[in-house]
C-alpha cells in the first residue's frame, strides 16, 4: 500500500476475490425477448381486458341514458305479423328453418350441431398447441373461425331476404319503419317521439273552487264541454286559461266563439243566466293562472 506523494512509489492494490463486481441496476427483459412466449395472464393481461372492458361498458351506459330503448307495439296474439327475431339472432333463427334442423330433426338441429359446435370450441386448445401466432400459420384455429365467419353471414342474408319476400308477398310494411313513420308525425305535431315515459308536468290547479262563479259555470252549460274539473272533454282544458286570455278576451270568446266553439251567450240566456253573471264567470276564469303566488 502506498503512503506519501511520490511518483516512483510502488502501488499496491488489495481486494477482496470473494465480493463481485456489479453491474448496476439490470432491467429484464420483457416477453417479446422470448419467441412464443406471452405475458403472465394475472395480472398484466387481465388488467388491460379489465380497462377496455371498463370502457366499452362506459360507452354502452352513454348511450342508453342518452337515449331510451325504443319499445315496440304491444303483443297481439291476434296480429297477423310476421315474427322476426334481432339481428344478431337472424342466423340462429334461419338455422332452425334448415330441413335437418328442424321438424322431426329437432333434436339433431338442437343439440347435436350445436354441441359439435360448443365441442369444436372446448377442443381448439387440445387441438391447436403450437407456438405460432400468425394466423395462416394455424390451419385448424383458421379454418374453424372462417367457417363460422362464412355461415353467420351466409345465414344471416338467408334470413333478412326471406324475410322481405315474405313481407312484400303479404303486402305487410315493417315494425321499424311504421315505428319510423309514426316518430316523423309525432315530431312535426310537436310531441314527444319517444315512447319512453315522459316527465310529467306539474298540474294546474283551480283557483278559487268555491267561488260562486263556479255555479255559474254549471249553469251557463260550460260543464258540458269543459267539464266539472275544469280539464276538459274533448274542448280545451280551462285550468291555467288566465295565463293566456284576460276577461275581456273570455268575454268576446263567450259572446262570439273561437275555432270549433260556437257562441255560448244564448244558452247560457236559455239557462237563466244573466249579462253580469257571465261576466262574473269571466272574470273567475281569468283568475285560473298557473302561478298565484
Amino acid at each position: 500500500m502506498a503512503h506519501g506523494h511520490k511518483s516512483d512509489e510502488k502501488v499496491v492494490y488489495v481486494g477482496d476475490s470473494r465480493v463481485k463486481k456489479g453491474n448496476g441496476w439490470v432491467v429484464p427483459p420483457d416477453y417479446t425477448a422470448y419467441p412464443g412466449k406471452s405475458e403472465a395472464f394475472i395480472p398484466n393481461f387481465l388488467l388491460k381486458e379489465w380497462m377496455v372492458g371498463v370502457v366499452v361498458l362506459v360507452g354502452f351506459l352513454v348511450l342508453t341514458i342518452s337515449e331510451p330503448a325504443p319499445l315496440g307495439y304491444p303483443a297481439d296474439p291476434g296480429a297477423t305479423v310476421i315474427p322476426m327475431p334481432d339481428w344478431y339472432f337472424l342466423f340462429l333463427y334461419e338455422y332452425l328453418k334448415l330441413p335437418y334442423a328442424s321438424g322431426d330433426y329437432v333434436v339433431l338441429g338442437t343439440i347435436g350441431v350445436t354441441g359439435i359446435a360448443f365441442g369444436a370450441l372446448l377442443l381448439v386448445p387440445f387441438l391447436d398447441t403450437g407456438k405460432e401466432r400468425r394466423f395462416y400459420k394455424r390451419p385448424i384455429t383458421s379454418s374453424l373461425m372462417i367457417l363460422s365467419l362464412l355461415a353467420i353471414v351466409y345465414l344471416t342474408n338467408s334470413a333478412w331476404t326471406h324475410y322481405v319476400h315474405e313481407l312484400e308477398a303479404s303486402g305487410q310494411k315493417p315494425e321499424h319503419i311504421q315505428r319510423e313513420e309514426e316518430a316523423h308525425e309525432r315530431h312535426a305535431a310537436g310531441l314527444p317521439t319517444s315512447n319512453a315515459k315522459q316527465p310529467q308536468e306539474q298540474e294546474v290547479a283551480i283557483v278559487d273552487p268555491d267561488n260562486p262563479a263556479m255555479e255559474i259555470y254549471k249553469k251557463a252549460t260550460c260543464i258540458n264541454c269543459h267539464a266539472a274539473d275544469l280539464k276538459g272533454q274533448g274542448a280545451p282544458s280551462l285550468r291555467g286559461v288566465g295565463d293566456t286570455h284576460s276577461k275581456e278576451e273570455i268575454l268576446a270568446i263567450i259572446h262570439n266563439g273561437q275555432g270549433n266553439m260556437p257562441p255560448m251567450t244564448q244558452a247560457a240566456e236559455a239557462a237563466g243566466v244573466t249579462e253580469e253573471q257571465l261576466d262574473q264567470l269571466a272574470e273567475w276564469l281569468a283568475s285560473q293562472k298557473s302561478n298565484t303566488e
